[in-house]
């Protein structure tokens, strides 16, 4: 017989094997059937948690944004950065003295912070129009909202990244701005103290705010700055200010209202920290300040649905806040939702705010998981930047 015949004869009778069909033929010493070998099932690979290894005082710094003056580093916030590893500083005031400048006054305080540390964020405002801290060789002189409005959305886009650029050669990393307040009309800006006043308004309606505050905040993100939308739920229908004024009320902003719907546009569109107002939103929570509300979070949180870092307007030397001690402004903000307190105007409040935080997060478990939470999303954003 041929190879070719007896490999076809083979063939046919495993085809009857296999088919159940083939002859009887003698028994045979059974061969054990091969069992596949289990493939082991990989044990999951736990994600690491940024907060591994940190004290809660740690995590407690890590909520704080204080301030120091851009004329020279102010002792407190030295210390702050040093001792308490706080998340960040914010350059107050008004400096014309141009990069080099802040540059060095940035670098006094980075090169502080140590090695396995998270980054400090150093912040400013940075709007345009009266609201420039920065400004001197190597700062263009930025229009104000109202005035950046006129440009479409691709030239405001290309503008603000030049301005972001500027800001991140001087070490600047986050930008207090831009305002996605609606104000009610041209006719009411003048009885806008805030906002209208001065001019921080892109405009007068839902669609024409989402589109040019989003193409500065694109703008600010290509130039390696994490932007931050102001001032949560919306302060463009208030008759006073903030910083000047107690008791500051909005009856206007509602959850479901266009002031709101700016952020639902916004907030998708790129990485950036939300600022709560310090003005009582009447029609969402009428009994506390936006920025100790868990009302006015839970509509940023739930109908919004934004997971990223919430700070809040000034909490040192503002006005609406004088009535509460500067230990329950810390506290109560925590226990709201924020998760990044910002004293900028008076660094001296620091201290008595940073201790009531960690005494109350040493003491309740409840508020303690409100900092760890707090600290693992300013943590993710941080590790998140370029």
């Amino acid at each position: 017989m041929k190879t070719s015949a007896r490999f076809s004869l083979v063939v046919v009778t495993a085809a009857f094997a296999l088919a159940g069909c083939a002859p009887a033929a003698a028994p045979s010493t059974p061969t054990a059937s091969a069992t596949p070998t289990p493939t082991p099932t990989p044990s999951p690979t736990r994600t690491p948690d940024p907060l591994d290894g940190m004290s809660l005082a740690d995590k407690v710094g890590q909520l704080f944004m204080v301030g120091t003056s851009v004329d020279g580093a102010d002792a407190t916030t030295v210390a702050a950065v040093r001792d308490d590893h706080i998340g960040g500083i914010f350059l107050h005031g008004r400096s014309d003295a141009g990069t080099e400048a802040i540059a060095n006054l940035v670098s006094g305080f980075t090169s502080t912070v140590p090695a396995g540390r998270p980054p400090l964020w150093v912040a400013t405002d940075q709007e345009g129009g009266t609201v420039q801290v920065l400004s001197g060789p190597g700062y263009d002189d930025i229009p104000s909202a109202l005035d950046q409005a006129q440009s479409d959305d691709a030239a405001l886009r290309a503008s603000a990244a030049t301005w972001g650029t500027q800001l991140a050669a001087a070490g600047v990393n986050m930008n207090l701005a831009p305002v996605a307040d609606i104000v009610t009309s041209a006719e009411f800006a003048a009885s806008n103290p805030p906002i209208g006043e001065l001019a921080r308004e892109y405009g007068y309606d839902e669609a024409t705010v989402a589109a040019k505050a989003g193409a500065f905040a694109a703008g600010m993100r290509d130039g390696g700055v994490l932007p931050t939308f102001k001032h949560f739920p919306g302060l463009g229908h208030v008759d006073d200010n903030t910083d000047y004024s107690t008791g500051v009320t909005d009856d206007t902003v509602t959850a479901d209202g266009p002031d709101v719907g700016v952020y639902s546009t916004v907030l998708p569109q790129g990485p950036a920290v939300v600022m709560l107002s310090t003005a009582i939103s009447a029609q969402i929570d009428p009994s506390a300040p936006a920025a100790f509300s868990p009302a006015v979070v839970g509509v940023l949180r739930d109908r919004v649905g934004f997971d990223g870092v919430v700070t809040v307007d000034d909490l040192s030397a503002a006005r609406q806040v004088q009535p509460w001690s500067p230990a329950d402004r810390a506290t109560l903000a925590v226990d709201a939702g924020v998760d990044l307190l910002l004293v900028s105007a008076d660094p001296s409040v620091y201290p008595e705010m940073h201790q009531a935080v960690l005494s109350r997060a040493e003491s309740d478990p409840a508020f303690a998981a409100k900092v760890d939470a707090a600290a693992r999303r300013i943590l993710a954003q941080k590790a998140a930047m370029p």
